[in-house]
């Protein structure tokens, strides 16, 4: 039974009769704090406690090796249970931080991926638009380009018309002038030759007229054919000569037949008229 005792070993290392002695002291310790409580002070009597000794047993030194040593291997073993669980926990947590780092990482290369695809898609759109704005220029420019080939054209043409109508025009204006020209030098010549005439008519030389002489005169007449004066502009030398042709040219007007002729055709022509009076036709 002794040896029994000494095998049981209870939790810290007290014995078990240490063990059984405080749970008895303390079973009999509430029991008169009890009776005490349930009682009246005058009626209580005295309850003189039971007295129980503890013995105390010596332990065998080698049983108390070996419990050491069972408690140090114990010990250690609990220790290399607590390291492998602490290795376990550290391998687990180093794993999950690993599986977190590498979700996160993952996570990282996703966004980094979506936002490259975003940014390569932007780019896409981006240069789509500038293609497409560049091919609208490029459209409008060359819109722009025919409607001003158009427009050069269509000046062009206008201008050719317009060269060919002035054309028209010029060779129109040309032959009218030359049908006028021609017409007025007739005319001239026609109303030249009447005044010559009407003059030589009107003209009796004087007896001193010879052969070699020559008198200018210078006659201004009106639209009318009336006759504004006339004067000698260059003499023959023969008083009697130049009044005989003076004479001439007032008894020859008026020239009633002027009054036909355009304004513009008198006023160029006969508004002032020279006239050259020389007796080629006499004997001596």
């Amino acid at each position: 039974m002794k040896d029994t005792f000494n095998n049981v070993v209870i939790y810290n290392g007290y014995p078990l009769s240490v063990a059984v002695a405080v749970t008895f002291h303390s079973a009999i310790l509430a029991l008169l704090l009890f009776l005490q409580s349930s009682r009246s002070a005058d009626v209580m009597e005295l309850v003189q406690p039971t007295v129980v000794k503890a013995l105390l047993v010596q332990e065998n030194p080698q049983v108390a090796n070996e419990r050491v040593r069972l408690e140090r291997q114990q010990q250690q073993q609990q220790q290399r249970v607590r390291e492998q669980e602490q290795a376990q926990r550290a391998a687990e947590a180093e794993r999950q931080r690993q599986e977190q780092a590498q979700a996160e990482e993952q996570a990282r290369a996703e966004e980094q991926r979506k936002a490259r695809e975003l940014a390569s898609l932007r780019q896409r759109q981006e240069k789509e638009r500038m293609d497409a704005e560049q091919l609208q220029r490029e459209q409008e420019a060359r819109a722009e380009e025919q409607r001003r080939q158009r427009e050069l054209a269509e000046a062009q043409r206008q201008q050719e018309v317009r060269d060919r109508e002035r054309q028209r025009e010029r060779e129109a204006a040309d032959a009218a002038a030359a049908e006028l020209a021609s017409s007025e030098f007739e005319m001239v010549q026609s109303g030249t030759a009447l005044i010559q005439q009407l003059v030589q008519e009107s003209w009796s030389r004087p007896p001193s007229a010879r052969n070699g002489m020559r008198a200018i005169l210078q006659m201004r007449l009106l639209p009318t054919g009336e006759l504004v004066d006339v004067s000698v502009t260059q003499s023959s030398g023969d008083p009697a000569f130049d009044r005989s042709a003076e004479n001439a040219v007032y008894g020859a007007a008026p020239f009633r037949e002027l009054q036909a002729l355009p304004i513009n055709v008198f006023n160029e022509n006969f508004r002032s008229l020279s006239l050259i009076f020389e007796p080629e036709d006499l004997l001596n």
